[in-house]
């Protein structure tokens, strides 16, 4: 990915108030975002204390309407 630096829109105070960066960049940054999320999620799933279950029986237990 080509690194460009990003440009900052700013306020009559010179505040940054917003930033556009290429499209390229900020694909990569939503799919870096969706994998952090999944990461998250996998270790929150992890530390959970609940009890597991095999996976083919979530799948029945899902069909079935007894979840």
């Amino acid at each position: 990915m080509d690194k460009q630096l990003p440009q900052f829109i700013v306020d009559a105070n010179q505040q940054k108030t917003a930033v556009i960066v290429p499209v390229d960049q900020w694909e990569h940054i939503l799919a870096e975002l969706e994998e952090l999320d999944d990461i998250r999620t996998y270790d929150a799933a992890k530390a959970s204390v609940d009890e597991s279950i095999p996976f083919e029986q979530a799948v029945n237990e899902i069909k079935s309407g007894d979840s």
